[in-house]
């Protein structure tokens, strides 16, 4: 063989092994992409509230959707979305609306402690008027604890950041929690 066939023989045999080589690389991502993509949607739950309160010349609506990230079987971490419509009649109406980002801490399976940070836009309009109106942004620190069974969560919270202008009745609230 002369040097010349040698070298374009030598040339031929390292493309070879190259392809080869990149043809595995290329297949092994393709695979395990897939996989990583379901593994991520296993370990997502949906969740949230809707809310209906009719009185006489009140109105209370709202709705919370929100999505949860299981880490593992103790930790998840999600986040949320909030609008909430409140009418007194002859006295206000007002519009909240914003987002919270939640933790989750399950110690044992039958116990959930939470940490939530909720962030409300607040739009009210006193005696039903454009010119006596408020807006200004509501900030919540919830820690909570409950009593977990399947995907339902049953507890209370506490607003830590409560003070006098809170748009919440009371610091202390009860609560349930669904993720599907």
């Amino acid at each position: 063989m002369t040097k010349n066939g040698f070298l374009n023989h030598s040339k031929i045999f390292l493309a070879l092994i190259a392809l080869f080589f990149s043809s595995c690389v290329f297949a092994q991502q393709n695979d395990m992409q897939p996989e990583m993509e379901n593994q991520f949607w296993r370990n997502v739950q949906f969740g949230g509230g809707i809310g209906l309160g009719f009185g006489s010349g009140y109105t209370d609506i709202s709705l919370a959707p929100s999505a949860i990230y299981n880490f593992n079987e103790y930790v998840a971490l999600g986040v949320g979305l909030q609008y909430k419509y409140l009418k007194q009649r002859d006295f206000y109406a007002s519009h909240l609306y914003g987002g919270s980002v939640i933790g989750l801490f399950n110690p044992i399976p039958e116990i959930q402690l939470s940490a939530e940070l909720e962030q409300l836009r607040v739009n009210v309009n006193l005696d039903g008027s454009n010119t006596n109106s408020q807006d200004y942004w509501n900030t919540g620190l919830f820690i909570g604890a409950g009593y977990r069974s399947g995907s339902a969560t049953i507890g209370a919270r506490y607003n830590v950041l409560t003070d006098k202008n809170n748009i919440y009745g009371s610091a202390f609230m009860p609560f349930i929690r669904v993720y599907f």
